[in-house]
């Protein structure tokens, strides 16, 4: 009977005591074991694809301009909703092509009606684009240098149709191995975020011994928690870290309510600000599933649900995103202790 009502009612009591009285993960959380995972997952090839915008940002209507590795891109879909990339500037007389207009899936320029096809124009070659149907991937070659594949390596996902999903965007002050570094640190969670996590373990890291670009599904953090929902009350999963590209970290749910579900973070370097600092766009994507009959009704609350999502992740970031600058700072200083 009560293995039943569990079944009905993911819900279970946190531990009670006060957030200094919780055990400490410190001596866990070895530089070594961070740093090892980290050169791991840099050296994995990405075939030069990087995270531009949520697929919902990118709309036939109007340009969505963006900056990449300190290039100007603009994103655009065709009259068949086919999306598409290409430099920022018009190669006529350098026009900010985000201001000009779309006809029929073509770019107007704005300064003098220079029309811009998809398929390019003399000084003006168009980026490979994918679209995952959750994130718009662009590739820039000359910027990755590595050998390019003809699409990203997308994580697998549950179906978006049966799901619930949303993208988030917050920028910091950092380097994507900062932000990479941070979800390769699971024994902060819920000692930084205290308000979303609690009775934290990791029972499996990587061995900080192990070289080369070893598989990501051998290569992996394991992880207990409890998402705390109010008070002394969450649901506890099991979950996985890996990291598939030398830019992206997955979360999986493995076991415990919502299996099945990712959290994937893309780390994808924007450029340099007025002062010199590195700035790097973090781009999560949440997608939620449960077998649960109840999901089907949060499902069809989405519009409500995915702002409260947004907002979630935006918190947590904030908190992560301050950590992600200090390390940078502290690496730029040569005072990082990793």
């Amino acid at each position: 009977m009560k293995r039943a009502l569990r079944s009905l009612n993911p819900l279970t009591r946190l531990s009670g005591g006060r957030w200094e009285d919780q055990r400490p993960t410190w001596r866990e959380a070895r530089p070594s074991v961070i740093a090892s995972a980290l050169k791991r997952a840099e050296a994995r090839p990405s075939g030069n694809w990087y995270v531009a915008a949520a697929s919902g940002e990118v709309g036939n209507r109007r340009i969505t301009a963006r900056t990449v590795a300190g290039l100007e891109i603009v994103l655009w879909r065709d009259t068949e909703g086919q999306v598409h990339s290409a430099p920022g500037a018009c190669p006529h007389l350098g026009a900010p092509l985000c201001d000009s207009f779309l006809r029929d899936g073509t770019i107007v320029c704005h300064w003098h009606g220079l029309a811009l096809k998809p398929s390019g124009f003399p000084g003006w070659t168009p980026y490979p684009a994918h679209d995952d149907g959750l994130l718009v991937w662009i590739r820039l070659d000359a910027v990755g240098a590595e050998t390019p594949t003809p699409a990203p390596r997308v994580p697998q996902r549950p179906a978006l149709n049966e799901s619930l999903a949303t993208v988030m965007t917050v920028v910091g002050r950092c380097e994507p191995e900062d932000v990479v570094a941070n979800r390769l640190d699971p024994w902060h969670g819920a000692w930084f975020h205290p308000y979303s996590f609690a009775d934290l373990t990791v029972p499996h890291a990587p061995d900080a011994t192990v070289e080369g670009t070893a598989d990501p599904a051998a290569d992996r953090f394991l992880v207990g928690v409890a998402f705390r929902l109010r008070g002394r009350l969450g649901v506890p999963v099991r979950a996985e870290f890996t990291a598939p590209g030398p830019r992206t970290v997955l979360m999986r749910i493995i076991s415990g309510e919502g299996v099945t579900s990712v959290v994937e973070t893309h780390a994808t370097p924007l450029g340099e600000d007025g002062r010199g600092q590195p700035r790097t766009a973090v781009i999560e994507a949440v997608v939620a599933y449960s077998q649960r009959p109840g999901f089907a009704a949060a499902r069809r609350a989405a519009p409500l649900l995915r702002p409260l999502l947004r907002r979630t992740a935006a918190r947590l970031w904030r908190d992560d995103l301050a950590y992600a600058e200090r390390r940078y700072e502290l690496r730029r200083q040569g005072r990082f202790p990793g």
